[in-house]
């Protein structure tokens, strides 16, 4: 009977708690609405940093609403997080849900925009066979980039170049290719990309429509001359 009470009152409260396993292991359901958004905030952790918590649901407030303004006006508006105890990766994001592994945030706990990059893939709704994988995590990681709330303090950054870089190797060394390309021909160059991914309308022409030079002519443009204002 007391349980019972104890899940009303939470669940008055907008956090509902419920047994995972016979082991009696709990996780935490949290609703969170702002404007026509809403957050769903599922925590398998019991010893989860209050303060990454709340840091988390701010940073998903702050930037994700930007990210579909400026990039698919058309994205979905409820989202649920889950903080997972079993998930031995870093974090993925499909179908409205982005999952986060309890034990990066233990070694990261900084990586609040972590759910920047997730976010922005759930904004990206790229349907299958769209395009190349590496491109998709470019132009996540150049949404973290420009759009994240605290890279620094997380450790994050763009790297330097490197000769033995390619534009294929995905994530940040992509995300600075992206972002040279934005810089020096099209400042609008990621946005465009982006909207031929979701439409499933790619094509590697489209490099030289939107600059005037092929990928590969690009890259070894960038390689002898990788400057970007940071």
């Amino acid at each position: 009977m007391r349980f019972k009470k104890l899940t009303l009152a939470l669940c008055l409260s907008g956090i509902t708690f419920w047994p995972l396993s016979a082991k009696g292991e709990t996780e935490e359901k949290e609703v969170v609405k702002k404007g026509k958004y809403t957050l769903t905030f599922v925590n398998q952790n019991p010893n989860l940093n209050e303060e990454v918590k709340a840091g988390l649901i701010k940073t998903f407030f702050k930037v994700y609403p930007k990210m579909v303004k400026d990039f698919n006006k058309e994205a979905i508006t409820e989202v649920t997080v889950t903080i997972d105890t079993a998930y031995n990766g870093v974090a993925y994001a499909h179908n409205g849900k982005i999952t986060i592994a309890s034990q990066w945030l233990d070694k990261k706990p900084e990586d609040l925009d972590v759910i920047t990059h997730e976010g922005m893939h759930l904004v990206q709704a790229y349907p299958g066979g769209s395009g190349p994988g590496w491109l998709t995590e470019g132009i996540a990681d150049y949404v973290r980039y420009v759009y994240g709330v605290d890279n620094e303090g997380a450790g994050w950054s763009l790297p330097d170049f490197d000769p033995q870089h390619h534009y294929k190797n995905s994530y940040r060394i992509t995300a600075r290719f992206l972002l040279w390309i934005n810089q020096r021909f099209d400042k609008d160059f990621v946005q465009r990309m982006d909207e031929k991914m979701r439409k499933k309308e790619y094509d590697e022409s489209l490099w030289s429509l939107y600059t005037g030079k092929t990928l590969e002519e690009l890259w070894d443009q960038y390689s002898i001359d990788p400057k970007v204002k940071i």
